[in-house]
């Protein structure tokens, strides 16, 4: 099976609906625009319309954006509010400084698929080789793909600069990756499905193929370096992990 045929008709559909939904700013009822003045209207509509519960999303919104547009030595938390179409202290109201708004991001946008793919191994019925392409597709689709892979080149890149950074994201997001990747491995073997390798190396050489593909997508890829079609690319890898990992008829 082909990435994009898998795309198209798998659990990943549902994963990029699910980024899709949580995406999207809470809908608020519509009023006259002649009620409207200069003073109410925002670059995201009048002020006084939107729910006062919906602006740590759009904050949350607005801040992810300017982290993967500017990193997060470069990013104001000026310009965060400005994108909300709210004032600075209105962001203070529910984030105290750029570090707690940062690890907001992260936890809002990466907690919940990490959960989704942790889910997936504890509940799956089929044959680990297909675990490890949904896993490995799942991921690409929802994070690679999207906007968050922005996220792991600002930790890349920035990560010595913030260590508290660094280890908030270790802690996690890194180690629960981790943990899911060997969870899966084990399960694999505990089946017979794949040979007695060790997991704990196993996942290390299963993440960096991945993340070269995420950093590359970031970095040369917008330029058309040597471009790298995703799909050709994460075929050619799971074919090549299979035909390590599976045990021999």
């Amino acid at each position: 099976m082909t990435v994009a045929t898998y795309i198209a008709d798998s659990p990943v559909t549902y994963w990029r609906r699910r980024r899709f939904a949580m995406a999207q700013p809470s809908k608020s009822p519509s009023v006259p625009k002649a009620a409207q003045t200069a003073s109410d209207v925002s670059p995201r509509g009048p002020r006084w319309e939107r729910r006062k519960e919906a602006r740590p999303q759009e904050l949350l919104a607005a801040a992810l954006d300017i982290f993967v547009e500017r990193g997060f030595a470069a990013a104001r938390l000026e310009d965060v509010a400005a994108r909300a179409g709210v004032s600075k202290g209105t962001l203070y109201l529910y984030f105290d400084s750029k570090e707690s708004l940062f690890k907001s991001v992260v936890r809002t946008n990466m907690l919940p698929l990490l959960e989704e793919a942790e889910g997936m191994v504890d509940r799956y019925e089929g044959h680990s080789a297909d675990l490890l392409r949904d896993l490995i597709l799942g991921w690409w689709a929802s994070v690679a793909d999207t906007k968050l892979n922005g996220i792991s080149k600002l930790m890349m890149a920035e990560s010595g600069n913030f260590p508290e950074l660094a280890e908030f994201y270790h802690a996690e997001v890194i180690t629960r990756c981790n943990a899911t990747i060997v969870r899966m491995l084990e399960r694999g073997i505990r089946r017979g499905e794949f040979r007695a390798i060790d997991a704990e190396h196993m996942k290390r050489v299963i993440v960096a193929p991945v993340l070269m593909l995420m950093l590359w997508s970031q970095s040369f890829g917008p330029c058309a370096i040597e471009p790298v079609e995703p799909g050709a690319y994460l075929d050619n890898f799971i074919d090549l992990c299979l035909n390590g990992l599976l045990t021999k008829p």
